[in-house]
């Protein structure tokens, strides 16, 4: 009967109709529903508590499935694993007890963190309250714990259900300083708790609670007047206490660490703002160490701990060191006498690995509240000075832990010299990774040195760390910007890396000054008493090496007015000149009228000016004469145009191009309306005696003969003819004087002396901001010969007020690296001019990060070094940073990401395409602001695969391999340069992009369709992203080779070869306005 009922089924169908035969067929099976209600429970298993509850509306069967699958499930987590995520919105009192109700047998809810809950039910509204999470969890028999982070929530649980356990780490999610008034919570004796970090909470008390293993407070308020009354936690392994604001009495925290002595398994202490009694922790120490208090602790942590002594440090430190492995000391501990009483203690430190000297919190590092307002809102009252240890200090430092791998030193004024920390005691033989903050006072040779003779070094961290000196302040007896309350002759930093000054007394303010009365000077200084009526109280130059002066006089044919208020200074750099008070008063005769005799005791270095800063100053003041008829010249507008960096220009120029030195000349700013080239009395400038050629630029003279190019760069705003930077072409003027000779010589003035010197002379203090915006009396005649561009001279006003224009040079200071074993540095906030990479073989990264004066890179022996960030360097030489990368041998493909501070043009982008560089090369231009790092990140996973295929190729398939030398360059000299060059745009998250780029492969593997190996679990896409290889399934290149065969057939028959490696320029320009973009990414 079976089968007849069956054959006659399927003749009904066929009958009735076929179609519905043929479309049932072709309609794919469902094979969800033909799995058994065990299997798809056991698949429930895997899958997130939000889906499953989906997958109720989908059949009957798979209702089934998620009734019987909830009836047997004991462990439920809402937030399916992310822990810092919210569940899921839209439940009510009504549909969470709905939930629960199905789950008879649960045992474990995680993931229990509502957005919002009320404090209690709400009549005639479904809201989800704290009574209805209670009664909900009440209707599970069997639960043993909850997953929260709600503070009432957890209160509610320890109240009503206190068997219930809470599971995980229990977080607050609202805390916040000052402490908000509304967070509140009372831990009661029998809260079953492992782990309570509470942060910006009000708490009574902290009782004796057993269970609990790891205590972390942050901004908690005790609110008792004895809140560690009854602290007593057995168990505890771990405990925290920072920035709370608990009693000011010391008294107060003796039963805190009593309590702490008898947690025998505590391995975690870090005191942070906790004002403990003074000497108490030696007491407790000396009572329980044979108990085994204190003796597992591996890291201990003091920071702003007002009364702690070196006592307590100490023991703490000896009771642990079996176990110890990191140790962060607060300032005022921060001395030697801690290391060398542990150096007499003569014990081990197995495993020790971990220092941080000088350790200040991080809140009060960020916090922008000040100290009483801190102290306001109940944090104990403590002011930290600087640590004091010396060099002497971090020597025993490594002789007390020999295995110390981890080093990291914040605000240390008086260390100096890091080499010294080297001994046959301490070798720093296991150091890997060194951290510098603010430690001013360290020499930058010293430092170098000191990186060299480490064996083991893999990464260095400066933050805030050589900073170039003050302007100005140097020249005033100042020491500003050399540590917190710290004397200059103390932090010698502005001085002691000073490689263009020779002087050997910086630091010894005491010291006169050195005599002035050897036989060329006397010459030289009769002769100009005998031919000039009196000094004008110059400018001093900033190279040192020439004690030749010159003199510069302003003379008027129809004024007389004496001078005074001359200052005089020694001719070295001391830290204080010399102030006279007397006035030396000159009488200006006319021409036939005999000359008077300056005095001796006028300024001698102070009084210098080369005949190229006189014709810079002609010819800034001609400029401003000729373009203030009817209407001035403001001074703001010429000092604009003098600015180094103005109308967005870079200062430096690219290095190692060609064999040229730099010279250096100046601008003077120009008064206003009132220097009008039809003024009667035109000042003429005369030099007298044979004057020197320009002097070399500091920057050349300080890197031992390094060179810079001769590339001009675009020239400045209208008010000031080509004002050509520093680093500038020189050769291109043939009445430029050739530069200085390493021994000093003078090279001949093309300014001669002329017997019209006889004249008046005009000003009677030096041309300052002040004086040059009121003064009436031209700078120049408008007959004055026309001018070369000349480069600035970047000059010091030798004067003792700090009001008067200081335009200095920035100093030059030049991190150099030789390591075998560096990986990688990371430079932030740092003083440095040039970093060079004399010997690093293993270096791989280089991070730049605000560094106001990085200007160059210069690498000698760096081969597999690949990426290069650069983030707001405002003064950075792009272009000679480029060319130093990108003439590396192409041994790594290299990504180099910047944000410059100012416009950068396309089409000097466009010229690293013309270069002779052996790569293939990506420009990418990405305008998100605030920055997004999606295509920066992308990138780096795709670029390796673009280059593996021509490795490929070149290696196992006999591809033809491109060249890029100077001939080939020389082959190309138009666009496309002999690349195949093109453009990719698009936007990413709504900001535009644009790749310009001759990679090959890449066009064909974004336009290609998706493979078998596609991957779904990343967001990214054509829309989101340059380009996506996992979700074209383009994972490998023996992948990607069999999508891109056509270009491979191609290219081979138009024998266009491919190079190995691949660069990646990444410019993103938030920054070019040049207002630094706040990025977490940096």
């Amino acid at each position: 009967m079976g089968p007849r009922k069956k054959s006659n089924k399927f003749h009904a169908l066929v009958g009735s109709s076929g179609e519905d035969l043929v479309q049932r067929l072709s309609e794919p099976k469902d094979y969800i529903n033909e799995l058994s209600h065990e299997v798809l429970c056991h698949i429930f298993r895997y899958l997130p508590m939000k889906d499953i509850m989906c997958m109720e509306c989908l059949s009957r069967k798979l209702r089934e499935a998620v009734t019987l699958y909830l009836r047997v499930v004991k462990v439920v987590d809402l937030c399916a694993g992310h822990w810092w995520e919210y569940m899921p919105s839209g439940f009510t009192d009504s549909s969470f007890l709905l939930l629960l109700k199905k789950m008879p047998d649960l045992e474990q809810l995680y993931g229990l963190h509502p957005r919002y809950l009320e404090r209690r039910r709400i009549r005639g509204f479904e809201a989800f309250s704290i009574p209805g999470v209670l009664e909900a969890l009440q209707a599970c028999p069997n639960l043993l714990g909850v997953e929260t982070s709600h503070l009432e929530l957890v209160e509610a649980i320890w109240n009503y259900m206190p068997q219930v356990h809470i599971l995980g780490k229990f977080r607050n999610r609202n805390g916040a300083f000052p402490i908000p008034a509304e967070n509140k919570l009372t831990v009661p004796i029998n809260a079953k708790i492992q782990t309570l970090h509470l942060v910006g909470v009000n708490v009574p008390e902290i009782p004796c609670v057993s269970m609990l293993r790891h205590l972390y407070l942050k901004w908690v308020r005790l609110t008792k007047p004895q809140p560690f009354k009854d602290f007593l936690c057995v168990s505890l392994r771990t405990f925290v206490m920072r920035n709370c604001a608990g009693p000011t009495n010391s008294l107060k925290y003796v039963p805190l660490i009593t309590g702490l002595a008898s947690a025998r398994n505590l391995e975690q202490l870090e005191l942070v703002r906790v004002p403990f009694l003074g000497g108490l922790i030696q007491h407790v120490v000396e009572d329980s160490w044979r108990s085994g208090g204190f003796r597992n602790l591996h890291t201990i942590a003091f920071g702003a701990c007002k009364n702690a002594l070196e006592v307590d440090l100490g023991y703490l430190i000896i009771t642990a060191a079996r176990r110890l492995h990191e140790l962060r000391i607060q300032p005022s501990l921060t001395k030697d006498g801690v290391f060398s009483a542990l150096k007499m203690a003569e014990l081990e430190f197995p495993q020790f690995e971990t220092l941080h000297l000088g350790y200040v919190d991080e809140f009060l590092l960020q916090c922008k509240m000040s100290h009483s307002e801190l102290v306001k809102y109940g944090l104990a009252d403590v002011i930290e000075n600087p640590g004091i240890i010396t060099d002497i200090g971090i020597k025993v430092v490594n002789e007390v832990f020999t295995n110390i791998k981890y080093l990291l030193i914040y605000n240390c004024p008086h260390l100096h010299n890091p080499h010294h920390w080297i001994t046959d005691q301490s070798r720093w033989s296991r150091l890997v990774d060194l951290t510098l903050v603010r430690c001013h006072a360290i020499k930058l040779e010293s430092f170098s040195q000191f990186v060299e003779l480490l064996p083991s070094l893999e990464f260095i961290c400066l933050d805030q760390m050589f900073r170039e000196p003050p302007k100005g302040c140097a020249r005033v007896g100042l020491s500003a910007g050399t540590g917190i309350g710290v004397s200059s002759a103390l932090v010698s930093n502005q001085n002691s890396n000073n490689d263009n000054e020779d002087h050997h007394h910086h630091n010894e303010p005491n010291m006169p000054p050195p005599p002035i009365n050897n036989i060329n000077n006397q010459r030289r200084r009769q002769q100009q008493q005998h031919d000039a009526p009196a000094e004008v109280n110059g400018v001093e130059e900033e190279d040192e090496e020439d004690e030749d002066e010159v003199k510069m006089f302003c003379i008027s044919p129809c004024e007389t007015q004496p001078i005074t208020n001359r200052c005089v200074s020694s001719p070295g750099k001391g830290k204080t000149p010399l102030r006279r008070g007397n006035s030396v008063a000159i009488s200006m005769a006319v021409a036939d009228q005999p000359k008077t005799h300056a005095a001796e005791n006028s300024c001698e270095k102070s009084c210098q000016v080369t005949s190229e800063q006189i014709k810079a100053d002609m010819k800034a003041a001609t400029e401003s004469s000729r373009r203030s008829s009817g209407k001035g010249t403001t001074t703001e507008a010429v000092e604009a145009a003098a600015r180094p960096g103005a109308s967005g220009t870079s200062e430096d120029t690219p290095a190692s191009r060609t064999g040229v030195r730099t010279m250096t000349g100046s601008l003077v700013r120009v008064g206003p309306a009132g220097a009008t080239s039809g003024h009667a009395g035109g000042c003429r400038s005369v030099v007298m005696d044979a004057t020197h050629g320009t002097a070399p630029d500091r920057a050349a003279s300080g890197r031992e003969g390094a060179e810079r190019p001769s590339v001009p760069l675009s020239s400045g705003p209208a008010s000031v003819d080509r004002v050509e930077p520093r680093g500038g072409a020189v050769k291109n003027d043939p009445r430029r004087p050739g530069p200085q000779t390493a021994q000093g010589k003078r090279q001949p003035s093309s300014a001669a002396s002329s017997g019209s010197q006889q004249e008046n002379f005009v000003p009677r203090r030096p041309l300052t901001r002040s004086c040059t915006r009121t003064s009436s009396v031209p700078l120049v005649s408008e007959t004055a010969r026309p001018r070369m561009a000349v480069r600035r001279k970047r000059m010091a006003d030798k004067s003792t007020s700090t009001s008067d224009p200081v335009t200095e040079d920035d100093h030059v200071q030049i991190l150099s690296l030789k390591s075998k074993n560096l990986v990688g540095i990371t430079l932030t906030n740092c003083g440095i001019t040039d970093l060079v990479l004399k010997d690093c073989p293993k270096m791989m990264f280089i991070h730049a990060t605000r560094c106001r004066v990085l200007k160059h890179l210069r690498v000698e022996s760096a081969p597999i070094v690949n990426r290069f960030d650069y983030a707001q360097c405002k003064k950075l030489d792009m272009e000679q940073v480029l060319d130093q990368i990108l003439r590396m041998p192409p041994e790594r493909n290299r990504i180099i990401y910047m944000r410059p501070m100012h416009q950068v043009g396309g089409l000097w982008s466009l010229e690293i395409l013309t270069g002779p560089y052996p790569y293939h090369i990506a420009i990418v231009h990405e305008f998100s602001n605030p920055p997004n790092i999606r295509n920066k990140v992308r990138i780096r996973s795709w670029m390796d695969t673009i280059a593996n295929i021509s490795q490929e190729l070149i290696k196992y398939e006999f591809f033809p391999e491109a060249t890029r030398t100077e001939e080939d360059v020389k082959k190309f000299p138009r666009y496309p340069w002999g690349r195949d060059i093109y453009t990719l745009e698009g936007l990413v998250d709504g900001a535009p992009y644009s790749m310009i780029t001759d990679f090959p492969w890449l066009r064909t593997l974004r336009a290609a369709d998706p493979n078998g190996y596609s991957r779904y679990d990343f967001e990214d896409d054509e829309s989101t992203t340059i380009y996506a290889p996992r979700r074209k399934g383009q994972l490998s290149a023996d992948i990607c080779m069999e999508t891109i065969g056509e270009e491979i057939s191609e290219r081979r028959q138009s024998k266009r070869g491919v190079f190995q490696r691949v660069v990646v320029l990444f410019l993103h320009h938030c920054d070019t306005p040049g207002e630094p973009v706040d990025d977490d990414y940096i």
